[in-house]
């Protein structure tokens, strides 16, 4: 898909301001507590996802995450196809406070292809 300048300039300024995290660690980190967060929306999310997942989409995201998980601690591993949309997402957390967001690098694609 061929996004807008702007847009894609604010996701790479996402993508360097938060963690992107290896599609091959995901599962160690799941097993050690971390929650995975598709951000897409449930259309997509129906298609396919992490196992265990949550599925929050993008356009609600910053109104109902701090009901979904309180704890700002919690290490919260944002994920869409690629890597746009996880990096704007764990960007947004981060500006809300979750210290542990993160997006996985190369998104559900990259950890499909594992």
């Amino acid at each position: 898909m061929q996004y807008s300048s702007k847009f894609q300039a604010m996701a790479d300024a996402a993508q360097a301001r938060v963690e992107g995290i290896a599609p091959s660690s995901v599962k160690e980190r799941l097993a050690n507590g971390a929650i995975a967060l598709d951000i897409r929306d449930s259309d997509e999310h129906a298609k396919g996802h992490i196992e265990g997942s949550l599925n929050i989409s993008r356009g609600k995201l910053e109104m109902i995450i701090e009901d979904t998980i309180p704890n700002l601690e919690t290490e919260i591993l944002c994920y869409c196809n690629a890597n746009n949309r996880g990096a704007l997402s764990a960007a947004s957390l981060k500006g809300m406070g979750y210290v542990n967001a993160k997006y996985i690098a190369g998104g559900l694609n990259s950890y499909k292809s594992l």
